[in-house]
């Protein structure tokens, strides 16, 4: 499991690195400052929404920076070793799949529990391309005003980056594989 002190780091990094202000970060993001400076401290634990919209504004998928701050630089990721990271609001789980690399394609599994929602802004989508593959349980996937009920074994291929949201009707567990290809 991710710890708040490894995202802290790398949320701060990341902001650095870009030569980005916490208030230029916060525009970008329209997270606030004082959220920011409570993320970046390890003071708070962010829910997917909410880092949806800071690694948007950080150029990064949300993998790509859970990922980064469990980096070990191999090639070869076990599930072990696999960073998962869980939303403390609705206790949807993120698992990095993919080794971190220089490559652009990125494997994420997600678990969204019983009737939880998970809600995305369009700028927190940047890469080229994602789709989504039900591996178990039902998605309700709204995409703008277009709205998928996508079953085990669906595949869909998501168009141009809308507000998002993620919906689980049912009363189990569903899990998805998330395959996307980031911007280069």
């Amino acid at each position: 499991m991710l710890d708040d002190l490894s995202l802290a780091a790398t949320v701060q990094a990341a902001r650095i690195a870009q030569d980005l202000s916490v208030n230029a970060l916060a525009e970008r993001s329209e997270v606030s400052r004082a959220m920011i400076a409570k993320i970046e401290r390890g003071e708070a634990q962010p829910t997917a929404a909410l880092l949806g919209r800071l690694s948007g504004a950080l150029g990064m998928t949300l993998s790509e920076l859970i990922a980064r701050a469990e980096n070990t630089g191999d090639l070869l990721r076990r599930q072990a070793d696999q960073p998962v990271w869980v939303d403390p609001a609705t206790g949807y789980s993120r698992r990095a799949v993919s080794p971190v690399s220089d490559t652009p394609l990125e494997l994420v599994e997600v678990e969204l529990p019983a009737r939880a929602s998970v809600s995305y802004p369009a700028d927190a989508y940047v890469f080229k391309s994602q789709q989504l593959w039900i591996l178990a349980g039902h998605l309700r996937f709204h995409e703008g005003p277009t709205v998928h009920d996508l079953h085990v074994g669906d595949c869909l291929q998501l168009s141009r980056p809308t507000p998002t949201t993620f919906h689980n009707p049912g009363a189990e567990p569903c899990r998805y594989l998330v395959a996307l290809v980031k911007l280069r």
